[in-house]
C-alpha cells in the first residue's frame, strides 16, 4: 500500500504543482501580498464551497470539487512558503526560487504525511470525503483561532502543523476522486 500511496501522492502533487506554476508563470508571486490571516481565509473559502455542493448536491458555478481541493493545496503551500519568508522578503520573488520553496515545503509535508500513515495504517482510505472536508474545515477554525491569539498557544502545534495537514487532507480527498491516477 506505501508504493500506491506514494504514486498517487506524487501524482496529485504534481498536477497541483503544474498549475500552481502557471499561475506564477501568468500571476508572478502576487500571493506574497497576503498575509497569513488572509491565507487562512482564502482556504476557508475553498472548504466551505465544498461543503456547501456536498450538502446541497449541486452547483451553479461550473467549477468542480476538485479544483477546489487542488487550490487548497496550493493555499496552503502559499502558507507553508510565507511562515518562511522573511517580512522584507519582495513581492515578486524569482520562478526558481518560489519552485524550490515550493518542492521543499511539499518534501517535508509528504514526510510528515508517511509518518502518520505508518502510525494510522492509512485509515483516511476508509474516510468519506465528506467528512476529511469537516477535518479540513475544523483545522480552520483552530488555525483561526490560534492566528487570534497572535501564535500564543498553550498545547497546540501551532499552524504549521495545521497547514501541513490540511494539505494532505486535501491530496487525499483528490486521490479519493481519481486524480492520483490509480484511484481508491
Amino acid at each position: 500500500m506505501h508504493n500506491q500511496t506514494q504514486h498517487e501522492y506524487d501524482q496529485v502533487i504534481s498536477q497541483c504543482r503544474a498549475l500552481f506554476l502557471a499561475k506564477t508563470h501568468d500571476y508572478g508571486t502576487a500571493w506574497r501580498i497576503l498575509r497569513l490571516p488572509s491565507v487562512t481565509d482564502q482556504i476557508y473559502i475553498k472548504a466551505q464551497r465544498i461543503r456547501s455542493i456536498q450538502e446541497k448536491g449541486t452547483q451553479l458555478v461550473d467549477e468542480g470539487i476538485e479544483g477546489e481541493f487542488v487550490a487548497i493545496v496550493n493555499y496552503c503551500l502559499i502558507a507553508l512558503m510565507q511562515l518562511r519568508l522573511p517580512a522584507d522578503a519582495p513581492l515578486e520573488l524569482d520562478v526558481a526560487e518560489v519552485t524550490a520553496a515550493y518542492d521543499h515545503e511539499v518534501e517535508l509535508t509528504r514526510q510528515l504525511l508517511f509518518a502518520k500513515n505508518h502510525d494510522y495504517g492509512e485509515a483516511w482510505r476508509q474516510m468519506r470525503i465528506e467528512s476529511i472536508t469537516d477535518i479540513i474545515l475544523m483545522k480552520l477554525h483552530r488555525t483561526k483561532q490560534i492566528e487570534d491569539l497572535g501564535g500564543r498557544t498553550r498545547v497546540s502545534e501551532g499552524v504549521e502543523a495545521n497547514y501541513r495537514d490540511m494539505l494532505n487532507y486535501a491530496v487525499f480527498c483528490l486521490i479519493k476522486m481519481g486524480l492520483g491516477g490509480l484511484g481508491s
